[in-house]
């Protein structure tokens, strides 16, 4: 029983990673690095601030991963995938604009290094 449901999860690992890699997945992967790149930077700068900070790359990371993932989404015909996405790339897109504008006026944005 154990080696049948081995051989089962072998099988399916192997049909998801390998049969079923093409252009979309490999767009898919890139977009989720992407997206997952915002917490690293996140996480480094308010490692070296010593305090919580959210840094201008956090939000161009979000928004490259989030369109890239929301673009494989719209392609794979997921709903729930893409409203999470669409959702998601408007917050991003609006953090941003907010983060710009009081850099404009010369204000502190808290958004610490990058």
């Amino acid at each position: 029983m154990l080696v049948d449901l081995q051989n089962m999860i072998g099988d399916y690992f192997h049909d998801v990673f390998v049969n079923n890699v093409d252009w979309w997945v490999l767009l898919g992967v890139v977009a989720q690095g992407l997206f997952t790149m915002r917490f690293v930077v996140q996480w480094l700068a308010s490692e070296k601030a010593q305090r919580s900070v959210v840094p201008m790359t956090f939000w161009w990371f979000s928004i490259g991963g989030g369109a890239l993932l929301f673009v494989y989404a719209l392609y794979r015909r997921d709903p729930v995938f893409i409203l999470g996405q669409g959702f998601g790339l408007f917050v991003y897109l609006r953090n941003l604009q907010f983060v710009l504008r009081a850099k404009a006026r010369g204000e502190d944005t808290n958004s610490g290094p990058g």
